[in-house]
């Protein structure tokens, strides 16, 4: 295993005791609101911490950007580190058992390792760019469905944009009208890794950040997956809005989600 990979291992897992405990006495946790439905605990702070204090100590002229604390730039830029120290605060705060820890690292703008990390279930999914993706060390394959029908597909409502949510519920009845069911967890990295695991089918969401996406959507490729965003390209880490999918189970939401595209979600 890769040693940069094997830092990230380690820093989710670091990270992961802060997160597990603090879960156990959720009463303590201090929570305050960023925006309009984004709330940020002194969880995610003291996990972040932890996250970038394991790199630093290995990799101290790396950059870092962490959804909490932002742009820690580092001598060798070349190098950055992609943060998220809890994926699924929402969940987190209300006691919901779905969340994870996501870091990834991108070398020269490509995403080469990564690392999404559920601490409740202690399943930690990796993946280096070529060398395929695994769960606890097994190897991880997308599902075989070829078309919509009676799959199951993962989302997540524009709750911070709602002024998108016309076009959104337009993409929401076309899929859900052709596949088996929809599910809506609320975290985005286990989205995309449960895509990986075969455990969804496809997933779709937009105005996601970069430290949502960055590892999930490497371990999905690697695992077999399709990534795109909602035109079909590949500007999903510019524009937030992505979809996931294997092949033909993607040509088939993105003929659902296209017609409802207004020219705000084609860029």
């Amino acid at each position: 295993m890769h040693a940069m990979l094997n830092i990230a291992i380690r820093a989710a897992r670091n990270a992961g005791k802060i997160v597990t405990q603090a879960y156990a006495q959720l009463d303590k946790v201090e929570t305050t609101t960023k925006g309009a439905n984004d709330y940020v605990t002194n969880v995610d702070k003291a996990a972040e911490k932890s996250i970038i204090d394991t790199i630093h100590n290995a990799f101290p002229d790396h950059s870092i950007i962490a959804e909490e604390s932002g742009l820690n730039q580092g001598k060798d830029d070349e190098y950055q580190w992609v943060v998220d120290p809890l994926d699924g605060t929402t969940n987190f705060i209300k006691g919901i058992p779905h969340f994870s820890i996501s870091i990834a690292l991108r070398i020269r703008g490509k995403t080469e390792h990564a690392v999404v990390y559920d601490p409740l279930r202690n399943e930690l999914f990796a993946a280096s760019r070529g060398k395929g993706a695994q769960l606890n060390g097994y190897r991880l394959r997308v599902s075989k469905a070829k078309d919509l029908d009676g799959t199951i597909i993962g989302t997540g409502f524009p709750f911070k944009r709602k002024h998108y949510m016309e076009s959104y519920l337009g993409m929401f009845s076309a899929i859900f009208a052709e596949c088996g069911d929809v599910r809506r967890a609320g975290s985005a990295a286990l989205d995309l890794v449960y895509v990986a695991a075969g455990r969804l089918d496809g997933f779709f969401e937009l105005n996601l950040k970069p430290w949502d996406i960055a590892a999930g959507e490497l371990i999905a490729r690697e695992a077999g997956a399709i990534v795109t965003d909602f035109s079909g390209n590949t500007e999903y880490y510019q524009s937030g809005n992505i979809v996931c999918a294997n092949p033909k189970v993607l040509k088939s939401m993105l003929a659902k989600i296209r017609p409802h595209l207004n020219d705000a979600l084609k860029s």
